[in-house]
């Protein structure tokens, strides 16, 4: 009896010994897991370059549409210019009226066509100086207090509440201009 329970003892071993792995076999185990989790790595890597690349291009594609629909808008506006232009020279005084008449309908278009597209002109006139929104070119002597806009060189523009141009302006010192008198 003892040499079975001695030959049970010896198999329980070998199979405790077979059951856990050499460090050969547990080098491989791991080299496995460490290959696997590199190829996924690798490929997430590839997957979201991939990702950031269509998003470029969508977005830049959405940019480019959204120019184009506006430039179609320009585009009508350039054909009534060019209707406008085209007038004959006979009857001047006459034509002239019309020109002018197609000239202000052109100009409500494009004012029409800013407008939907969430463009405002910024209000200069007379008001005071805000930095954010006016640029300086000079200051000038004029009735007015100092620091109002008395004159507009270039309009300025905000677009959906974005500054997109500053109002190029020519600001008062509030001095006003002495008369001379000639000495006689």
């Amino acid at each position: 009896m003892a040499k079975k329970e001695v030959k049970k003892e010896e198999l329980k071993e070998q199979e405790v010994e077979k059951s856990e792995p050499t460090p050969e076999e547990k080098y491989q185990l791991l080299k496995e897991d460490y290959d696997k989790l590199k190829d996924k790595y690798l490929r997430n890597v590839a997957e979201f370059e991939n990702f950031r690349k269509r998003t470029l291009s969508e977005k830049s594609t959405w940019i480019k549409n959204a120019t184009e629909r506006l430039v179609l808008k320009v585009c009508d506006v350039l054909d009534n210019f060019e209707r406008a232009l085209s007038m004959d020279e006979k009857g001047k005084k006459k034509q002239f009226e019309a020109f002018k008449k197609g000239v202000l309908l052109i100009y409500s278009q494009l004012e029409d066509i800013l407008k939907k597209e969430g463009v405002q002109k910024i209000a200069a006139m007379k008001e005071d100086f805000d930095p954010k929104y006016h640029e300086a070119l000079s200051h000038i002597p004029s009735d007015y207090e100092e620091n109002k806009v008395v004159a507009i060189i270039q309009n300025g523009y905000k677009m959906n509440d974005k500054l997109i141009r500053p109002a190029l302006v020519a600001v008062s010192n509030g001095k006003k201009p002495e008369k001379k008198e000639k000495k006689k």
